[in-house]
């Protein structure tokens, strides 16, 4: 009774995995600070909410939908990308899926073979890594370092490709890093790109909306790069709907197509309802979403102040999105007296258990010396948590 070679190659999510056991110590009665999810602590706006609402009232969509999505959703996607990016998509190139996290897994099952490389951006999304392992094609890692703000060059991107590679897969703005591709670094990777005739670009666009320098370059808006890219997207981050589940891609039409296959065999279509919502969130005021970005920001300083007090704790300044991914690996090889602390994993279970502060190991993203965290949590938990993390980390010798 042994599972298949596919699943025994894969991890579970590092973050659901600390997410479940800060919930673990809550239920003990421990008052723990969860930094380790990344799910914004705003409602979901008001006029979204209502549009799902009276989408039940109507009484029109409670059958199945279209596999790729509502047509008009769709088409509203498209215009999105058209006024706000610079990219001529049409109905056609979307398919919206339950959640980006689906989107990524339909285009990889759609593009990649076993033996196929796929080349990521490191750090990297923990599901990134698993996602190609699971149609067996093999992740090759290109480390960017903390010195040029996590970020990878085309120097190092022309390096990793083989005749092997079939696409590259990043995030920009970056999840765990917060880090932002500018227009002139993409240019450079798509140059790159563009020497290689059967590579594509999978560019992960989730937290575009929470950018705090307003650089926000689509990789497909570059010239030849229409072609050669599948832009992933969706609704979870901007505007508060994670557990709403609607994300979605943009691309050439034959990839759109071979996409909408996998999930016309896997899930069929996104809920009814749920697009009823993503269709008022894309087309509706984005008042709703600036508020909650001045807040992130507001976020950002302080949490970047006060890790700067913590000894031994290096951060980049993050542009975008809603994390830091400290360096912690000054600690690594200290000890309470009673726990040594090897590695990322052995800081966070340290940490949830020692000062009550759930964060996620590095290693999952790809970088051993880091962990996440999420300042997707009220001002109040931030300054407690980094105290507590100060405090705890000052037992250490």
């Amino acid at each position: 009774m042994l599972l298949s070679n596919r699943i025994n190659a894969i991890e579970e999510s590092a973050t659901l995995a600390m997410a479940a056991k800060a919930r673990e110590f809550k239920n003990k009665g421990v008052d723990v600070i969860s930094l380790s999810l990344g799910e914004p602590d705003f409602k979901t706006p008001a006029h979204i909410c209502e549009a799902a609402k009276k989408a039940i009232d109507d009484g029109k969509y409670f059958a199945y939908p279209p596999v790729p999505g509502y047509q008009d959703l769709r088409e509203a996607i498209a215009v999105k990308y058209q006024k706000e990016n610079n990219v001529p998509y049409k109905a056609e190139n979307i398919v919206v899926s339950n959640g980006a996290k689906q989107s990524i897994a339909n285009v990889m099952l759609a593009i990649l073979n076993p033996g196929d490389e796929v080349i990521i951006f490191a750090p990297f999304w923990v599901s990134y890594d698993a996602l190609v392992r699971l149609t067996e094609a093999t992740p090759v890692l290109v480390k960017g370092t903390l010195e040029n703000d996590f970020k990878v060059t085309a120097a190092q991107v022309e390096q990793a490709i083989t005749s092997k590679t079939k696409a590259i897969i990043f995030s920009s703005p970056c999840n765990p890093t917060g880090s932002v591709f500018s227009k002139k670094e993409l240019e450079a990777i798509s140059q790159v790109v563009l020497k290689h005739p059967n590579l594509l670009v999978i560019a992960d666009e989730i937290y575009e909306h929470i950018n705090f320098v307003g650089d926000q370059t689509s990789m497909a808006s570059l010239p030849g790069m229409f072609d050669r890219t599948i832009t992933v997207n969706g609704f979870a981050k901007g505007f508060a709907m994670t557990g709403w589940r609607v994300g979605y891609i943009a691309a050439p039409k034959w990839i759109a197509d071979g996409s909408n296959k996998v999930q016309g065999q896997i899930t069929s279509a996104n809920c009814s309802i749920s697009q009823r919502g993503a269709l008022a969130a894309i087309t509706g005021d984005l008042a709703p979403t600036k508020k909650m970005v001045e807040e992130y920001h507001k976020r950002r300083e302080i949490v970047y102040n006060l890790l700067k007090e913590i000894p031994g704790v290096k951060a980049n300044y993050p542009q975008g999105a809603f994390y830091f991914f400290p360096d912690v690996s000054s600690y690594y090889g200290k000890t309470d007296g009673a726990t040594t602390i090897k590695n990322g994993d052995d800081f966070c279970l340290w940490m949830l258990e020692k000062g009550h502060v759930s964060l996620v190991p590095g290693g999952a993203f790809g970088d051993e010396r880091c962990v996440r965290l999420s300042y997707a949590a009220s001002e109040k938990d931030l300054r407690e948590a980094l105290r507590r993390m100060k405090e705890t980390l000052a037992t250490l010798k």
